[in-house]
């Protein structure tokens, strides 16, 4: 508990085994009630590490994608009456001492959506960010704060901590189940005035790292505009049935 509020860290995994047990073991310890590990139809043991390691483990009979596997981890982090949300990608890319600080800033009152930011301190090419994603993340960025008002300074992390009950109001169920789920998610929870802090984190670039190829990227790009742009809309009085 932090201040009286549950913790719960929800892990997106796929064909994670050999990345999973470093990243739980780098998480402070006493700052997490509860991990939910969603295995999105691995072709490897991440299932059965998750169990050795005493994780509450949930395993799809397919494989749902990257939003798929998201809406199942929120489910569940809602069915444990989660107060504080983190999601943590098992491949360890990201820092996970962080948690604290980001579970802090929710349980403050001050934040509803914490983003840990790679952009911030500068920190993204030298921790491997390929320059095509970088120059992309940048643009889309551009793009993204244009249309939707805010001044964030990256949309594209992985890691994010919510207060359940801005999880609670939002329609994620009915996102894409592809990697523009996290975008869409950003459109809801600031079509209903959530507020949203950043903090710097590294990150690492590694061959066990996840990552999506160039023709992903494209697709994954494209769904970020239209969704910048359905925000937009939305604003203007078209009805979306995920933003309302």
């Amino acid at each position: 508990m932090l201040s009286g509020k549950k913790v719960v860290v929800i892990l997106p995994a796929y064909n994670a085994e050999k990345t999973l047990e470093k990243t739980i073991e780098a998480v402070p310890e006493g700052c997490v009630d509860d991990f939910i590990l969603v295995d999105d139809y691995s072709t490897d043991k991440t299932f059965d590490i998750a169990q050795k390691l005493g994780i509450k483990a949930f395993r799809h009979d397919a494989n749902r994608g990257y939003g798929g596997n998201q809406k199942t981890c929120y489910t569940e982090a809602l069915k444990l009456n989660a107060d504080i949300i983190i999601m943590l990608h098992p491949d360890y890319q990201y820092e996970p001492k962080l948690i604290p600080v980001m579970a802090s800033m929710i349980g403050s009152g001050i934040y509803d959506v914490v983003l840990a930011s790679r952009i911030l301190g500068k920190g993204a090419l030298k921790g491997g960010m390929p320059l095509y994603k970088y120059i992309a993340n940048r643009v889309l960025t551009l793009i993204e704060n244009w249309l939707l008002g805010l001044k964030l300074s990256e949309y594209h992390t992985g890691y994010r901590a919510f207060s359940g009950e801005a999880v609670k109001a939002i329609k994620y169920e009915l996102n894409s189940d592809d990697f523009v789920f996290d975008n869409q998610m950003i459109a809801q929870l600031h079509y209903k005035k959530f507020r949203f802090g950043e903090i710097s984190c590294p990150a690492k670039y590694f061959p066990e790292a996840s990552s999506i190829n160039f023709s992903r990227s494209m697709k994954y790009g494209c769904g970020v505009l239209m969704t910048a742009m359905e925000y937009r809309l939305a604003k203007w009085g078209v009805n979306y049935k995920y933003l309302s």
